[in-house]
């Protein structure tokens, strides 16, 4: 008998309990964030009024808003998107109330704070090119250009001589994978690969393999490149993701934004100065992306460069683009190619 007045007993104190939340079980339910205008997408260091929709009345004692970690400073209702990195961002706000807390959550798109500046390009100089070569990423050490190329029983690693387009060393991959993009990091060369879900690293000097490495969060392999530390790796999607390069584990990455939408066409890599600079995937431009938040800031427009190649052995219309750019440090100069090209371009980036 007593076991069950106890019983009893409990039972009313959860249920008076829960008629003092209002009756919610999900403490998340008695409050909503709304934003001004109702909208999901804002800019960077845009100033948005916020409320908090106190669906029971209930006393709060306080309200914390933050994203990414970052607490949003509060003043007048209404906060400062000041964020880092961009994208597809979760807005939380920390309610106190009545001796409790909860934590609630908004989903919204925190884009670039102004569109990207338009470039031209003038070209330096015109080289010799492999037309059989189905170019996947390219980069410089020092006066020596590697390219990675791809297509199933065709894909390689070579070591070139840019000048005269000679091919000084080739490893050719296994058939069963398509070869990706590549960079090189401390005398190592990071090689990836498109669906097989694997990547390789080779001896720069030698070529030869030293390891193999497995996707993570990333099923596909599209471009490399590295800021000196780091490894950027893009994968189709709007994410270019940041690896470890001693463990080969993303470890974050960003999103690569403009000030209206996000943007997912990110393919051949390469870092110069703080900014990524990304062949559009089928397209004859070039995005240019701040590393560190993910906002395109500018646009190179590459049109007319591909009626100057000799469509030969090995064209497609559909799928002979532009794609490869490498930075030559010495020479402050871009080169850039396509797929099947029979020319290599070296060109300055220009504003328009």
């Amino acid at each position: 008998m007593l076991t069950r007045m106890l019983k009893v007993l409990h039972s009313s104190i959860i249920l008076l309990f829960f008629l003092a939340c209002g009756g919610e079980k999900d403490p998340a339910k008695l409050f909503d964030i709304q934003l001004e205008g109702n909208k999901k997408k804002f800019q960077k260091n845009q100033t948005v009024a916020v409320t908090l929709k106190n669906k029971k009345d209930l006393p709060i004692e306080k309200i914390e808003y933050s994203i990414d970690g970052k607490t949003l400073a509060l003043h007048d209702d209404k906060i400062i998107f000041d964020i880092e990195k961009l994208g597809n961002k979760e807005l939380m706000a920390n309610v106190s109330y009545d001796d409790r807390s909860v934590i609630i959550s908004k989903k919204i798109k925190v884009l670039a704070e102004k569109g990207p500046e338009v470039y031209t390009y003038e070209i330096v100089n015109t080289y010799s090119h492999d037309p059989l070569a189905y170019t996947q990423g390219l980069e410089f050490k020092g006066d020596t250009l590697f390219e990675g190329t791809g297509k199933k029983g065709s894909s390689t690693l070579r070591k070139l001589d840019y000048k005269t387009g000679k091919i000084l060393q080739q490893v050719d991959l296994d058939e069963s994978v398509f070869g990706e993009g590549i960079t090189i990091l401390n005398d190592k060369l990071y090689q990836l690969t498109w669906q097989s879900g694997i990547g390789y690293i080779y001896e720069v000097g030698s070529l030869q393999k030293q390891a193999t490495f497995n996707y993570g969060k990333s099923k596909v392999g599209w471009g490399l490149c590295n800021d000196g530390t780091l490894l950027y790796k893009s994968d189709g999607t709007e994410k270019i993701w940041l690896l470890d390069p001693e463990t080969l584990q993303e470890e974050n990455y960003i999103e690569t934004v403009t000030n209206k939408s996000i943007f997912n066409k990110a393919n051949e890599l390469e870092y110069v100065d703080g900014k990524i600079y990304a062949n559009v995937y089928q397209k004859e431009s070039m995005m240019i992306i701040d590393a560190r938040s993910g906002a395109i800031e500018g646009v190179v427009n590459f049109g007319g460069l591909k009626s100057k190649v000799t469509r030969g052995i090995g064209w497609d219309d559909l799928n002979s683009v532009l794609n490869g750019v490498a930075y030559h440090k010495e020479r402050g100069t871009f080169f850039v190619t396509g797929k099947n090209w029979d020319k290599l371009f070296e060109v300055k980036i220009v504003k328009k």
